[in-house]
């Protein structure tokens, strides 16, 4: 028998951060608030999308990029994707730039996920429990570098990041895994 995992919807991450200026993060491959092509998730391809910004300030020095899954059913979400030090000059990245550190220009690097590598790792969750939210974000950063190295976490590279975060682009897409199983409750439990 399959645990329960109905639960609350958890809040936007977004909703809980310092607020900054946004600007535009699109792509080729994902639209707003639509359903992840299966070739992207961990499940079929695991390609990374094509991704690229604009509008961001022109005091900008650096870029930090994350994919995150707040839905997932842990106590603080599922970093699917996380690369620092991106150069303001870097407006974009090509669809499979997830694959390796190879596939970035420059001296951005990929931080481990929580899947355990060093690259993308696309959505995979349980089955038959509903959309999961993957909160792509861009933040455009005061400094060329945050001195992290490829062992620090997502989330002590958001945490450094938000120190010197001056504007941000969000896009946020969903996947679901047919099947029986959770269930999000609108109210709490």
């Amino acid at each position: 028998m399959a645990p329960d995992l109905t639960r609350t919807r958890s809040p936007f991450p977004y909703d809980h951060m310092p607020r900054v200026p946004a600007f535009v993060l699109a792509s080729e491959d994902i639209a707003e608030g639509e359903r992840i092509a299966d070739r992207f998730t961990a499940i079929h391809d695991n390609v990374s999308p094509e991704l690229h910004w604009s509008g961001f300030p022109e005091e900008t020095r650096s870029f930090v990029l994350f994919c995150f899954d707040p839905d997932a059913p842990t106590l603080a979400g599922w970093w699917h994707w996380a690369i620092a030090d991106l150069d303001a000059s870097v407006s974009g990245l090509p669809q499979g730039a997830g694959e390796s550190d190879l596939q970035l220009n420059g001296a951005a690097f990929h931080l481990r996920g929580d899947a355990g590598t060093h690259a993308w790792f696309g959505p995979y969750p349980p089955a038959g429990d509903g959309d999961h939210r993957y909160v792509f974000s861009v933040w455009a950063l005061d400094v060329e570098t945050l001195g992290l190295d490829e062992e620090a976490t997502p989330t002590m590279l958001a945490f450094q990041a938000s120190m010197h975060c001056i504007a941000r682009a969000v896009l946020t897409a969903t996947y679901s895994v047919p099947g029986e199983g959770a269930l999000f409750l609108q109210e709490p439990v």
